[in-house]
């Protein structure tokens, strides 16, 4: 009995050490799949660790500088607040974001907001279906005002054109208008068109003072820029033209491609500085400007007109200027100029005089060698007036009469005619009338003389 037991109990434990091994294994296996499955997770980690990191590497262009934000906020201090050209690295989004600004490149910008209405055909063809007979369409047609012809006061437009933005009141600009004598003086219509060129010269003030949208993916932050600072810069480019062209008149704002440009420049530029915008002013070109169509007769008379007027102006100028230099050479003007000014110094004067030429300049030597005979004269006169001075006191009657026999010589010889007249009878005196040169025509002996010696 207790051998089948034992036989019953021996084939009982064999099951249970498939199923141990079976057990063990599943277990290998599993731990097996476990294990590799933690290391391929190991590299995924580390492959994104990397590409995460790797993502931080950025490239700023030549043309470009960049701005290191984080979390919003700008990084660094001094020159490192920028990155140049070149690649570099940050730390991943959303952690740090990198803003590059392109400050090499200009962006232009045509501005036709003075310009008479024109349909697209007008602007292909170049020509205008505007008539004389049609009426100015304010609501359609753009324009800026020009002064009248009545000359504004130099110092003021100087003033005008320093103050830049500080001038924007109204009532500041009628006041002054009005302290320069030109309130009350017609205005003038002019249409224009501008091109403006800009670029970014300071990105750190651009990106904080001036607000653009953000930059959506695929977008380039350039063309981002061109297109978000069109309105804004058109505005104050609008406002910078019509407050700068009401200081010329309509001549100068037809034919001046410099000076107005100029002016407008740095009424803009004052105004971006003013709001420290980063962008700088390249340049300002005026590109086209014209009258209204509508008085094209009448304003072409009024040219022909002043180009007669200027053309008698100038004849006049170059008269005055050729008279002037005849006259005294080319310090004329400075020395009349300086002659009429208490705050020139005598030494600047005595300068002047002696850089004379000219007319004067003959005058003044002819002057000077008389004032120096004179002194001659009367110095030789003073020195035998003294020689004679002893006899004279003995026999004073002599002496006169021998200067005065001495004078009628002299007036004798230099006589071209001689009529000596003899008294009447039972005259008390004798009297001697001498007439000299009868005929006016016949010079004088001495004037010949002169004239002689001058020749030679």
């Amino acid at each position: 009995m207790a051998e089948k037991n034992e036989e019953k109990n021996k084939h009982s434990h064999v099951p249970d050490r498939a199923i141990v091994d079976d057990l063990d294994t599943a277990g290998k296996s599993l731990s097996e799949a476990l294990r590799l499955s933690f290391i391929i997770l190991k590299i995924i980690m580390i492959v994104l660790v990397v590409a995460f990191l790797a993502s931080g590497f950025k490239t700023v262009g030549p043309d470009e500088q960049a701005l290191v934000l984080r979390f919003g906020k700008i990084q660094g201090a001094g020159d490192e607040r920028l990155l140049g050209p070149g690649p570099k690295w940050i730390l991943p989004y959303p952690i740090d974001e990198i803003v590059k600004i392109p400050v090499e490149k200009t962006i232009h910008l045509s501005i036709d907001s003075f310009w008479y209405h024109e349909s697209a055909s007008e602007r292909l063809s170049g020509q205008t279906r505007i008539r004389e007979t049609d009426p100015l369409k304010p609501l359609e047609d753009g324009y800026c005002l020009t002064r009248g012809e009545q000359e504004i006061n130099p110092a003021l437009l100087s003033e005008i054109q320093a103050e830049g933005a500080e001038r924007a009141q109204i009532d500041s600009g009628n006041r002054r208008q009005s302290e320069s004598g030109v309130e009350g003086s017609d205005y003038n219509i002019v249409h224009t068109r501008w091109q403006l060129t800009y670029k970014i010269d300071n990105p750190e003030r651009f990106f904080t003072n001036v607000q653009i949208r953000d930059i959506k993916p695929g977008e380039i932050y350039y063309d981002v820029i061109r297109e978000e600072l069109a309105p804004f810069l058109t505005s104050l480019f609008e406002d910078a033209v019509v407050q700068t062209m009401v200081n010329y008149t309509i001549d100068q704002a037809i034919s001046s491609r410099d000076r107005i440009p100029r002016d407008v420049e740095r009424f803009l530029q004052a105004k971006l500085d003013a709001i420290e915008s980063g962008i700088n002013v390249v340049s300002v070109q005026l590109t086209d400007s014209t009258y209204p169509p509508q008085v094209k007769a009448a304003f072409e008379k009024s040219t022909l007109a002043m180009q007669q007027r200027d053309k008698v102006l100038n004849k006049a100028q170059e008269d005055a200027y050729l008279t002037l230099s005849q006259a005294a050479g080319p310090v004329a003007r400075e020395l009349y100029a300086a002659l009429h000014d208490e705050a020139i110094s005598e030494e600047r004067k005595e300068y002047l005089w002696t850089q004379i030429a000219g007319a004067a300049q003959q005058k003044l030597s002819d002057a000077r060698i008389y004032a120096t005979k004179v002194v001659k004269d009367a110095e030789a006169n003073a020195d035998y007036l003294k020689s004679i001075l002893p006899e004279y006191k003995q026999r004073p009657e002599l002496v006169v009469q021998r200067l005065y026999l001495d004078v009628i010589e002299k007036v004798i010889n230099n006589a071209d005619e001689k009529f000596f007249i003899q008294s009447t009878e039972g005259a008390k005196n004798k009297e001697v009338r001498v007439q000299i040169n009868r005929d006016p025509l016949i010079k004088s002996k001495k004037i010949r003389e002169q004239a002689a010696q001058e020749g030679q």
